[in-house]
């Protein structure tokens, strides 16, 4: 069973959404706008946020991006806005997956279970290349021996990438393996999760290797 945080500031879709996560086994916290949300995200133990964006006090987006601060946690985004610039700024801001209003409940407790998932297949020992480190028991990444805090999908690209150490990866692959079949964004958004990653590895951000017109691989350069 996992805890989960609903932040929206429409009841009944608030309960909607509680009662189908409930009925998947988990248990669930409600916000109704961003302030609480945030209060509650620190003051207790959360596996995943739903996060509305449009929403009084402070918005959707703002929340994702000081959630990140303070959390690896898969977050999805509910909105009902359906522009590409929407969905890119919020995997920008670190979250996980989008859902576009009106949307199914069974699919949106479908995509929670499966980033659920995903979280927790970690791998048990630690894992160091070159500068980089990480904990996967409690997904901490360390940069010369400097925490460094990374959204949840930057965190399961260095995994990925660390496991499989020079192996090509496509950007159709990365997308299906991080991301999920079912993810209905395009290529581009690996290619802006590898940007922001890199520009939080600093000079170590060169081990992530572009392959023009092909993909990616991890390689620790001397």
């Amino acid at each position: 069973m996992a805890s989960i945080l609903i932040v929206e500031d429409e009841k009944n879709m608030q309960e909607i959404i509680a009662e189908y996560m409930r009925r998947g086994g988990h248990s669930c916290l409600t916000a109704e706008d961003g302030v609480d949300a945030l209060m509650l995200l620190k003051n207790n133990s959360v596996d995943l946020m739903i996060l509305d964006i449009m929403m009084p006090h402070l918005d959707g987006f703002s929340v994702c991006k000081l959630a990140r601060e303070m959390s690896s946690l898969p977050i999805i985004l509910l909105t009902a806005r359906d522009g590409e610039e929407d969905k890119l700024k919020g995997y920008h801001l670190g979250a996980d997956d989008y859902m576009t209003k009106p949307f199914s409940p069974k699919v949106l407790l479908a995509k929670a279970n499966a980033l659920l998932r995903r979280s927790s297949a970690l791998p048990a020992d630690n894992m160091s290349a070159g500068k980089i480190s990480i904990v996967p028991a409690s997904r901490r990444v360390f940069l010369d021996g400097q925490e460094i805090s990374l959204t949840y999908k930057e965190y399961e690209l260095l995994r990925l990438f660390m496991t499989n150490p020079g192996q090509l990866f496509t950007r159709e692959q990365l997308l299906n393996r991080i991301w999920g079949y079912e993810f209905e964004g395009t290529t581009r958004t690996v290619d802006t999760h590898i940007k922001t990653l890199r520009q939080k590895l600093g000079s170590a951000g060169s081990y992530i290797v572009t392959l023009i017109r092909s993909g990616y691989k991890f390689e620790v350069t001397a």
